[in-house]
């Protein structure tokens, strides 16, 4: 019998790089809502009064970017001073260019917009728990769903004196491969100055942690609930901490249970390969697990920059696949296009989606395109007949 113990984080959408993930996807739907074919590359950074958006863009549009960029702010919750930023006063920066047009030609070409490494994944590990539909790491939805909680429970008044910023850690113990307890949970919550820690961890105990946690049967005795482990959490935010675009990818992809190509995902529109491959990568190893195909199912895409189809095509099934990973290999390269159009048009990627995904996770929500389960029958035909 195997043991093993699997950790994962999400944060809230007032931790700071998530605020910056939320303006860089907000500004590319503006301007997507105006110019489907925009080309956008937006990346934010945040700081005590301060909000800094620099990019390269091309659009026939005109956008508000600091109306977007506070209007964000707004929708978070920063609207109180005394958290030392607020979307009435923090000073709004906006450092725009044109792409390139070497860059511009190549994706007129439909090549992609630019080379990286990216990586999809499915599991079947949840089955028997409420979310066994999304095919994600355990460790990971649950933190996810703690992370909206916590911001619900904010957001309604039913914890008060609580303010944006916060984040979420899940420790899973394993059994021959089986989620059995939920072993340790960490709460960071940013709160007033006048709460009282304890009456502060009681309330978050019971309407977050076990509210989430005790419909999945893994809570036990033992399990070990900590809210606000290092002591008070007064000073949050961008007051407490620069945020940056890009900076939780394993939390907006599939924890540490893949591999990750390192590539950001916010901010671009679907010509960069690194977003529409990242959702079409997961698309196909979802269906391969939806088919009954493999229990995981790891795809690695490459591609250069000008190039419409990957330049490599990778699958790993950890030993759980009906039939051999190449033989897959090949039966995905068929089912599925690729291409930097193909996925496009596959997925509908030139819409104002991304907002949305911008916070708890890029991956499991059942509106999302990639997560459709509708080509499974004809990956099991193909294989099949191979």
């Amino acid at each position: 019998m195997a043991e093993r113990r699997r950790t994962a984080e999400s944060v809230t959408e007032g931790h700071p790089d998530k605020i910056c993930d939320q303006i860089s996807d907000r500004i590319l739907d503006a301007i997507l809502t105006r110019d489907r074919y925009a080309r956008v590359a937006c990346d934010a950074l945040v700081s005590t009064g301060l909000v800094v958006v620099a990019g390269e863009v091309s659009t026939k549009s005109y956008v508000d970017i600091t109306g977007e960029v506070r209007a964000t702010l707004r929708d978070i919750g920063y609207a109180d001073p005394c958290i030392s930023f607020d979307y009435h006063s923090c000073a709004v920066i906006v450092m725009f260019e044109e792409q390139s047009q070497e860059l511009a030609v190549a994706v007129d070409r439909k090549g992609a917009g630019d080379q990286g490494t990216i990586v999809g994944y499915a599991t079947d590990e949840a089955r028997g728990l409420p979310f066994e539909a999304e095919l994600l790491p355990v460790p990971l939805v649950l933190a996810h769903a703690l992370a909206r909680r916590l911001a619900e429970v904010r957001r309604s008044g039913e914890v008060p004196n609580l303010f944006p910023d916060g984040k979420v850690l899940v420790a899973v113990k394993d059994v021959d491969g089986v989620p059995t307890a939920i072993e340790r949970v960490v709460l960071c919550a940013h709160h007033r100055p006048d709460v009282k820690p304890g009456t502060l961890a009681d309330a978050l105990t019971e309407r977050v942690a076990r509210a989430v946690l005790d419909p999945t049967g893994l809570l036990t005795k033992e399990t070990v609930i900590d809210v606000n482990p290092a002591g008070p959490f007064t000073r949050g935010g961008p007051a407490g901490n620069v945020g940056l675009t890009g900076r939780k990818g394993g939390s907006d992809t599939y924890g540490t249970e893949a591999h990750h190509g390192g590539s950001a995902l916010s901010g671009k529109d679907p010509t960069k390969t690194d977003r529409a491959a990242a959702y079409m990568a997961r698309y196909a190893a979802k269906n391969v697990v939806a088919a009954g195909l493999a229990r995981r199912c790891e795809i690695e895409l490459a591609y250069v920059i000008g190039r419409a189809d990957p330049v490599s095509l990778e699958v790993n099934t950890f030993g759980t696949g009906r039939a051999p990973d190449e033989k897959l290999r090949g039966t995905l390269a068929r089912v599925f296009d690729f291409s930097t159009a193909g996925m496009i048009e596959a997925l509908d990627l030139r819409r104002p989606i991304y907002s949305a995904t911008s916070v708890y996770g890029h991956f499991g929500r059942a509106e999302s395109p990639w997560e459709r389960t509708d080509r499974a029958s004809a990956l099991a035909d193909a294989i099949g007949k191979g």
